[in-house]
């Protein structure tokens, strides 16, 4: 019981952290440190993705189909994390103009450093960060349709 109680304890206190510092480039080449994101007190969605990654891409289509609206509703900015090797980083912008994805910041992640100062394991992995850079939500995978809990925990932050 014990356990159970710290575990969750745990995994609340986690929920609560702040993104960590780590200096990435966006597709254009601008240095960005992850702990200086934010989205003027508005909730963010950090969706962590690899060109590779077949979910991850209709992750990303479908998000971007309704984030217009998203935007306008709640003031939600995504921003799109790349954890593409060094190698394939180069297929990463041609990726996201192909897709005409909306996003205005996606990063590269080519050592994995943020993914693994997150402890991530899978991807897709979706975060949403609240007004206050507090990580308040956590999703790996992804089916479709889930892009509507998404929004809906977003919702909640701007009620």
């Amino acid at each position: 019981m014990m356990l159970a109680i710290l575990m969750v304890l745990g995994m609340s206190l986690e929920l609560s952290a702040q993104l960590p510092s780590v200096t990435l480039k966006d597709i254009n080449g601008k240095t960005v440190r992850t702990d200086t994101l934010s989205n003027n007190g508005k909730p963010m969605i950090i969706s962590f993705f690899a060109t590779w990654c077949k979910p991850c891409n209709r992750e990303l289509d479908a998000i971007s189909e309704v984030y217009e609206e998203w935007q306008q509703e709640t003031g939600v900015k995504l921003v799109a994390i790349s954890i593409d090797q060094a190698q394939n980083i180069n297929k990463v912008k041609p990726l996201v103009d192909q897709h005409e994805w909306p996003y205005e910041t996606v990063l590269l992640d080519p050592n994995s450093e943020l993914k693994r100062q997150l402890g991530i394991q899978m991807i897709p992995y979706v975060l949403i960060v609240d007004g206050e850079g507090k990580i308040v939500y956590k999703h790996n995978g992804y089916t479709e349709g889930a892009e509507e809990e998404l929004i809906e925990k977003v919702r909640e932050l701007v009620e």
